[in-house]
């Protein structure tokens, strides 16, 4: 409730901040329950031929998703900024994302159009829940004054990870079963009458992340305040084109804006493949099943939403430069520890005993992965809400829809090279830590821009 309290401090009142906080929480289950934790390995699992068909097919999805945002989302962005209204544009995309959520449920083992329906929805929801949170956070500088737009961010971040976690736990002991013993994490059975034999409960997390996104996006729609009605849209098309050509040039100009979104471009890469391939990692190095991922996933979920409550005021007391700096040395250190455990090896070096059979997350190995995966988790989402406030410190207020877009550009438009490069690497050397080094040198060119770019604080 401090936090809460503290951010209605500004323009809009206590109200309007939580509304528009309540857009994380109504859109963060489909990353965590569809992208990460449960759809994507039953797609992989269950839907595919082998796991490496799985894997690729839903990288290809995820590249097809990442190239739309990165065509569409300045456009559109340029375009509400010179129409003036953000909430429409939220609406227009939030209808494909909710169908897309709910198609998941249809993606059924053995239908002959599983595949298609599982990857289309994958795509189009993710481009449409993207795009609606460009339009979403171009609504931060209206709601708070500038020495809080590093809470509010982090408050955002915050709410999204809460909501990871509790929509995690019902899906994992309530919804999705072990087809082998047919209960939950609960060890109970599934409820509706899911049939863990045809992943009812991996398919009901869409429908679930639909549900929760219709509810919770409401008071965003009813109570934060919009920008005034500004231009038709077919002027606004022409004018926001040209101020979009305007911006790029602009940031190209703007030494400080242009390092920060091309280190941002890089860094992000290397999140991306971080959280991509965590679990692939786990699996292969520590032998890791859906339970383990998934307790792992919720242990992520509470550190992260730890690290935003301390993040926020630690942005505007140090400012958001420091808080992605900090962050960004915790995830190399981390990295590299996470890349020196298998099995039975800590540090490279460090030779242990392996977990007994059956035992969850009981070996020396496993204990650690999971400690450096929790300092990991606790970094990321300060990383990424300073991100937003570091933005809003050096773009032009009149076009902050814009140059939100444009960091929605620069975190998708290489989003594939990251993954792409583990990916190569790992086959040359036929070695998933010798892979999984590659981020590490990602986050280090990242840095070494940032630390070039000059963050101006009221």
């Amino acid at each position: 409730m401090t936090v809460t309290t503290d951010l209605s401090a500004g323009h809009a009142g206590r109200r309007a901040v939580l509304s528009w906080a309540l857009f994380d929480w109504a859109a963060q289950p489909f990353f965590t329950l569809v992208t990460t934790f449960v759809f994507a390995p039953y797609f992989a699992s269950a839907l595919t031929e082998t796991p490496e068909q799985g894997q690729s097919l839903w990288g290809y999805a995820t590249a097809a998703a990442g190239l739309a945002i990165a065509l569409t989302a300045p456009v559109l962005g340029s375009v509400a900024d010179a129409t003036g209204r953000r909430k429409r544009w939220i609406l227009m995309f939030s209808l494909p994302f909710v169908l897309c959520c709910w198609a998941f449920w249809y993606a059924v083992p053995g239908s002959p159009y599983a595949i298609a329906i599982a990857l289309a929805a994958f795509a189009i929801g993710t481009f449409s829940i993207e795009v609606a949170t460009v339009f979403n956070n171009a609504m931060m500088p209206g709601l708070v004054p500038p020495s809080r737009i590093g809470r509010l961010s982090s408050f955002g971040w915050a709410m999204g990870y809460a909501s990871g976690l509790v929509s995690l736990v019902i899906a994992l002991g309530f919804l999705a079963a072990n087809p082998d013993t047919g209960r939950t994490l609960f060890g109970l059975e599934p409820a509706f009458g899911l049939n863990a034999a045809t992943g009812g409960g991996d398919r009901a997390v869409g429908p679930l992340s639909a549900l929760w996104y219709l509810v919770f996006v409401l008071p965003m729609f009813l109570f934060v305040p919009d920008m005034p009605h500004q231009a038709k849209i077919g002027p606004a098309i022409r004018a926001g084109l040209k101020n979009l050509a305007v911006s790029v040039s602009e940031a190209r100009e703007n030494r400080n804006i242009f390092l920060f979104l091309l280190a941002n471009m890089i860094f992000k890469d290397g999140l991306v493949a971080l959280f991509a391939f965590g679990g692939i990692y786990a699996a292969g190095q520590l032998g890791w099943g859906a339970l383990e991922i998934g307790t792992f996933g919720i242990i992520l979920t509470v550190t992260g939403t730890l690290g935003l409550l301390l993040g926020g005021p630690m942005d505007d007391r140090f400012g958001a430069k420091s808080v992605i700096v900090f962050s960004l040395i915790v995830l190399m250190i981390c990295g590299l520890g996470m890349i020196s455990v298998d099995r039975t090896t800590i540090f490279f070096v460090i030779k242990t005993q392996a977990a007994p059979d059956g035992a969850l997350l009981a070996s020396l190995p496993e204990r650690t992965f999971i400690v450096l995966g929790a300092v990991i988790g606790a970094v990321s989402g300060p990383l990424q809400a300073a991100c937003r406030s570091l933005l809003i410190r050096l773009a032009p207020a009149g076009n902050m829809t814009q140059y939100f877009g444009l960091l929605a550009l620069s975190g998708k438009v290489t989003s594939f090279l990251a993954p792409l490069t583990v990916g190569v690497v790992t086959a040359l050397t036929n070695s998933q830590p010798a892979g999984m080094s590659v981020i590490l040198v990602f986050f280090a060119l990242g840095l070494a821009l940032l630390l070039k770019v000059r963050e101006e604080r009221d």
